[in-house]
Order: structure tokens, then sequence, then C-alpha cells
């Protein structure tokens, strides 16, 4: 098993025991090491085989979903060029045929002989490991199944073109790596290098569970819509009072448009000039990205918005057409403005030039959508909804009586308020 052969499939993440368990297919019957060395090897790779299940929540033959693991988050020339599109043409081909090969030998080995000679009983843990359908720390539910059964079927599959076909099929579907197997990142620096990394549990909210707020949804799926089917779609600023739900409604786009190739990277304003490399990172991947600024504003004295300027519009390189901003905030310019921006003519001759600086910014988002606070029948509606969904009993007058005398001292008429106020009376519940 010559793994060192491969040439589509190389420098994985996640390696390490790959080679050590590849070792120890060649060395178990050296006379040069002693039983006891070579035992202790094969115990901690089936120390590793267990954690890797209780991170990931695989179960099965533990060897296997590894293996797998490894096939699906390998980002390289011909994974990258099938995920969302499916099969490609080309030489590529014949040399992921060649990896496969040996992919397929390291499923087919059998280490009960290995296991037997060394003493070590229990290997047969890690091929049929039963879980307690515990949950995934890095994937959702639906892709931890999803290698755990192509797993299995790669060892049915009888040829190298078989196992090629259905991967191919797995990156079509699902994409490969980690803009493939999650929905949403954050961006993270160390030194000169900057990363993306995946947000492990983001929250499961959907646009319906949004209570009112009908044409601000509906605005933001034809924008959203648009985006992903290939049309032309503008950035979009959702703006207005807190807690009206412009944050949730982010969240619920990542959610109900990631089947359809839609990813949402998060990044915050001091991140700001970080965004050329972020996106020189994603521009040629087949997804489309939805780069999210959650509550931006900026003050008289922060520069970073010229950074957002720059990408938006304006700069040299064009923004990809696989690439959107959203943003959240409370105000509706941005940028932080006073009289004294008009008054003070004594220190700025053309004064009609910094309003129009400071306007700037909001002017590049081509959608922009209000959410306001509810009137008092409006907030009782989303109140009565939220109770009703999880099942609070409680009389109607008694249930709007409480809830104005709980909103007077918590934020005023709004979404945000009518959630915590129905928090609040769940924990109360015995």
């Amino acid at each position: 098993m010559r793994t060192d052969a491969l040439i589509v499939y190389k420098k994985f993440e996640d390696g390490g025991l790959l080679s050590d368990m590849v070792w120890l297919t060649e060395h178990f019957c050296d006379a040069q090491k002693s039983r006891e060395e070579l035992a202790g090897r094969l115990y901690d790779c089936m120390y590793r085989l267990l954690e890797m299940a209780g991170t990931y929540g695989f179960y099965g033959n533990l060897w296997h979903c590894y293996l797998t693991n490894l096939l699906v988050n390998n980002e390289n020339s011909y994974s990258r060029a099938c995920e969302i599109r499916g099969e490609v043409e080309g030489s590529i081909n014949r040399a992921v045929l060649h990896d496969i090969a040996i992919f397929r030998a390291l499923y087919d080995y059998d280490f009960a002989g290995a296991a037997q000679k060394l003493g070590v009983a229990d290997f047969d843990l890690v091929l049929h490991y039963e879980t307690n359908l515990q949950e995934s720390k890095v994937y959702n539910t639906r892709i931890k199944d999803r290698i755990c059964t192509l797993a299995q079927q790669f060892c049915a599959d009888k040829t190298p073109e078989e196992m090629k076909h259905r991967l191919t099929l797995f990156y079509k579907e699902y994409g490969v790596g980690k803009f493939g197997l999650h929905k949403a990142f954050r961006v993270a620096r160390s030194g000169e290098q900057v990363r993306i990394e995946p947000v492990l549990n983001i929250a499961h909210v959907k646009l319906d569970d949004l209570v009112g707020y009908e044409l601000q949804k509906q605005k933001l799926t034809e924008n959203t819509d648009a985006f992903v089917e290939g049309r032309r779609a503008n950035n979009c600023l959702l703006f207005g009072d807190a807690g009206t739900g412009k944050s949730s409604c982010i969240k619920a786009i990542a959610n109900e448009y990631y089947e359809k190739g839609l990813r949402i990277i998060e990044v915050y304003k001091h991140q700001f000039q970080d965004l050329h490399e972020v996106i020189a990172q994603i521009k040629n991947r087949n997804y489309r990205f939805i780069i999210y600024m959650d509550d931006l504003s900026f003050e008289e004295f922060e520069i970073e918005y010229k950074y957002l300027k720059a990408v938006i519009e304006g700069g040299l390189e064009k923004k990809p057409q696989n690439v959107l901003i959203y943003a959240t905030s409370n105000r509706r310019h941005l940028i932080r403005e006073s009289f004294k921006d008009k008054q003070e003519r004594d220190e700025e001759l053309h004064v009609n030039d910094t309003v129009q600086e400071k306007l700037s910014l909001v002017y590049r988002f081509g959608v922009t959508i209000y959410f306001g606070s509810p009137d008092k029948k409006q907030f009782q509606e989303i109140l009565r909804v939220l109770a009703e969904r999880v099942g609070i009993d409680m009389p109607q007058e008694e249930l709007f009586l409480q809830a104005n005398r709980w909103e007077l001292s918590h934020g005023g008429l709004s979404g945000r308020t009518a959630q915590q106020f129905v928090d609040y009376l769940l924990g109360k519940q015995k």
C-alpha cells in the first residue's frame, strides 16, 4: 500500500493516523521490532480512531469512516472541479483513478491478522463500533450519516472505477472540504496567515420562525434567490430597531440556502483589512458566498469603513460574481453623523464632501431593508405565536398582561423581548 505514490490525494489535514496505520501493515512482522512496541502503536491508533468517533459521531467500521472522511475533505484540483458540477473530463481522471486504486487496497486490508499476531484482541472494537447516537461536534447529522453510509458503500464497490464514480457524486451533491460540509464560517488570523474556519454550531433558525416582517423577508429572499441562481443580485443592508430579527434573518438564509450552494462567512469590523485575502480564497470556488457583517456601524474616528468601500465597489479588482455582502445595523447611514459636519464651515470649505463621504458607504448596498419595532398589537401577536409554539398554557389576557410588565423593563416592544419573556416562562415551569 504505497500511500507515498498518491498523485492527487495528498496533504491530508489529519493524515498522521493514515501514515501510522500503513506503517503497521508493513512492519507488524518485523523481527527488529519488539511485539510490545508494535502492539503499543496499534493501541495508539485504536485510541485515535475512538477519539475520532467521539468527535465526529462516526459508527460502524471506524477505519473505513476515517478513510472516507479523508477523501471527502481533501481539496485538490479534481475535487474542487467536481463540487456542485459533477463529472469532469480530461487526464485528471486517470490520475484520480490511480489514487482511488490505492485507497481501494486500504479499504480491503484485513487487520485481523496483524491484531492477532500482536495480541491485540480488542481491535474488533474499532471495526464494529456502536455509537450512542451522539451528535457530531463537527458535522450536522445529515452529513455525519452520509459519510458513514458512504464508507459502507465504498466497501461494496467492486472496482476503483465504481468507487471513483460514487465519490464524484458525493462531491456534486455535498461539495468538498470545509466549504462543502459546513454552512457558516468565521475569519481567523495567525501571524500573516488569514484562515477561514467553520462555525460548528450555527442556530437552526428558519425564516418562518420569525413572526411577521413578511415584506422584509420576501425582499431578502428575492435577492438571495437571484444570487444563488446566478442572476444579478445586490449587496444587502438590513437596518432598523434592535431586537427585530435582522441577524436571525441572515442565520435563516444560511440554513435554507445551504443545499443550493450558499455559504456564509462572518467578518468583524476589525478584520476588514483581511477582506481582500478572504475573497482571494473563495473567488474560484463553485459556491456562492455571502460575507456577513453583524451590527455594522462606525464612529467618526474609525476608518475601517474605507476598506469595506474598496471591496464592495471602487477598487481596481472587480468583486467576484460568487460573492455578496450582507450587513445588519441599527443605523441607516452606518457612519455616525453630527451637526458639526454641517456647522463648522470654518474648518472645511466643501462641507458637502464630508457628508457625501459618510453616506457613500450605504449607497454601495443596492438593497436596503428596514426592520421597525412592532406596535403593541403586533407585539402581542408575536408573543401569542411564540407561546403557542412551545406549548405555554396560560390565559391570553394574563399572558399579555405579564408580557407588558416585562417589556417595560427589558428593552421595550420587540421580537427579542417577546422571545426572552417566553424563555422566562419556560424556565419557571418544572
